[in-house]
């Protein structure tokens, strides 16, 4: 079977408050010229998703002013629990694509800049329908992007708690996994405090 590139929406959580980085919303950081939120949308936009949700919540004004998010055609969702914890967001994102038409969502953070085009659409190329979970995988270690095939969306919604995210979802799901190694060509590492900001140059 064939699947139409729309079945697959991209899903960019980008709501923190970067509270280790002294406040500073981690979609308002710059890379390569423009803010990060740019970035993290455009590769899963360049990994084959035609459609991309992005989550804001901190400073969602700024970064809306800053970020070429409507003007890029993204669907900007706005979470106005996000300080309660990534777990809103995913909520607030995953509710947003329901219904859309879409049979999964590719879901990845905006604080991972090491994780390029190539990583996200070597796992959305594992979808298989809406029954799919899916991982990048980092020498054999579960990270992001992930698929969630629109069959597990309420159920991770349901799990989703604090910054737990779909941690304990998937946990509960390992054999039903499909890992796809990308150690090869990407990074997984977080921007998270003032060190890591070297990481953006």
């Amino acid at each position: 079977m064939t699947y139409t590139e729309d079945e697959v929406v991209g899903l960019v959580l980008a709501a923190g408050g970067g509270r280790r980085l002294g406040g500073r919303p981690k979609a308002l950081l710059t890379y390569r010229g423009r803010p990060l939120v740019e970035h993290a949308a455009g590769v899963l936009r360049a990994a084959g998703c035609t459609r991309v949700h992005v989550v804001l919540g901190a400073a969602a004004d700024a970064v809306r002013e800053a970020a070429r998010l409507e003007e890029e055609g993204w669907v900007v969702v706005e979470n106005p629990e996000w300080e309660e914890g990534m777990g809103t967001s995913l909520r607030c994102g995953l509710d947003s694509v329901t219904g859309s038409g879409a049979q999964a969502a590719l879901v990845s953070l905006v604080d991972q800049p090491g994780i390029g085009a190539e990583a996200a659409a070597r796992v959305r190329a594992a979808f298989r329908g809406e029954e799919t979970l899916a991982s990048a995988a980092y020498d054999g270690v579960r990270g992001h992007p992930v698929l969630f095939g629109a069959a597990h969306w309420a159920g991770v919604a349901a799990s989703a708690t604090g910054d737990q995210g779909a941690r304990a979802y998937l946990r509960a799901r390992e054999a039903a996994i499909t890992l796809v190694e990308c150690g090869d060509v990407a990074r997984p590492y977080d921007i998270d405090t003032p060190a890591d900001l070297a990481r953006l140059e």
